[in-house]
């Protein structure tokens, strides 16, 4: 319910139960009381629907329920129940943040009541109901504050889960680019390269189709050969993203003869050099690794003409470095500014490691990279 309802409802409640109990005698103020009369109910109807505010304005609204409230009493008005808005309004002052104003109501209400009860000719007695003003002024500001502080307490839990809730998906939304970005460059490093060397044997087999038949169809089975090879590493890179794939072939440093010799159908010598003690590698080292050679050959499949590579492994004891140059054409351009590399490049950082690629110093194109093989790797 609306708050200013809620209010409104309280006020018109006040009203009824302080009017219907002081009215029905159910309490007492002390001796020598006189009739509740028609001022005696002003202040009643002017303290009472004042709490329909006590929220939007509490400081009027305890000024005039304490003033209220005093008057009463020091008229001789009969019973306790008149007390009710201001202990409200005092309760409300405090729950609201507004401590010093609580405390000043009850201290002013505190004195004035008690100021009259001190001035009047006779002590209260045993029953009547002043006797706990003072407990009752304290028990409202202790119940303000504590309510207070459990609004604030749940706001801050609310607060805490909202923010937990909008990491949670920040950090979901993080993941699913991660992953897109993973699959986007599995499938550009197979396929590419795949597609490639489909290309390249594709022109082979239709220069030699008319003049060489029967060498075209070495070129063929070629094709046939790496159209299988680029359905294998489709398997894999889906079965990675079901977990459930145990036929699918791993793209790491153990595949490079495949990759070589596939190289080397498409008219690529391949001179291979390895240096160090072979060794278990990470799983992200060694899958990165050999994306590495594969996206290099693609691009000099695509962009260097008619050359050779040189493909060096070296095993290092923190890292491991992979060298791939070819003395073709320089093809920094084209295989500088493509997407591939800018994928290896990020796959490269994330493991903490270099790549360069550029003109190697004798010519043609060079791509080294340095992989960490340590536990952040």
């Amino acid at each position: 319910m609306d708050a200013r309802k809620t209010d409104a409802l309280i006020a018109i409640a006040a009203l009824a139960g302080i009017v219907a109990g002081t009215y029905g005698e159910l309490s007492s103020s002390g001796p020598f009381e006189r009739p509740l009369d028609t001022f005696g109910l002003a202040l009643i109807a002017v303290a009472a629907p004042a709490l329909a505010f006590r929220r939007s304005a509490p400081l009027p609204v305890g000024v005039i329920t304490v003033a209220c409230a005093v008057i009463y009493y020091a008229c001789r008005y009969p019973g306790v129940f008149a007390a009710a808005p201001a202990l409200t309004a005092i309760y409300t002052a405090a729950s609201l943040g507004r401590r010093r104003l609580a405390i000043c109501l009850a201290v002013v209400m505190d004195a004035g009541i008690y100021g009259l009860i001190a001035l009047a000719d006779t002590d209260p007695g045993p029953g009547d109901g002043f006797n706990l003003l003072g407990g009752w002024l304290v028990a409202m500001v202790v119940l303000g504050e504590v309510t207070r502080n459990r609004r604030a307490y749940l706001r801050e839990v609310e607060q805490r889960a909202i923010e937990a809730e909008r990491t949670r998906e920040e950090a979901a939304l993080r993941r699913a680019g991660e992953e897109r970005l993973w699959i986007a460059q599995e499938l550009h490093d197979s396929l590419t390269h795949s597609i490639s060397v489909i290309n390249v044997q594709v022109s082979v087999a239709m220069e030699l189709l008319d003049r060489r038949p029967e060498l075209a169809r070495d070129a063929l089975a070629a094709i046939k050969e790496s159209g299988r090879d680029a359905m294998r590493e489709l398997r894999g890179t889906l079965g990675v993203l079901r977990q459930a794939d145990p036929d699918a072939a791993p793209a790491g440093l153990a595949a490079l003869p495949r990759l070589v010799s596939r190289a080397e159908a498409a008219g690529l010598p391949v001179r291979t050099v390895v240096a160090g003690d072979r060794r278990e590698l990470p799983e992200e080292v060694d899958r990165t690794a050999y994306r590495i050679v594969q996206e290099a050959f693609t691009n000099v499949l695509r962009h260097a003409g008619p050359a050779s590579i040189t493909l060096t492994t070296e095993y290092h004891p923190e890292k491991i470095v992979v060298r791939v140059a070819d003395d073709g054409r320089s093809s920094g351009g084209a295989a500088g500014h493509g997407m591939g590399l800018i994928g290896m490049r990020e796959r490269v950082v994330a493991l903490g490691g270099s790549l360069s690629a550029g003109p190697a110093p004798e010519g043609g194109f060079l791509v080294h990279a340095e992989l960490p093989l340590t536990e952040s790797s």
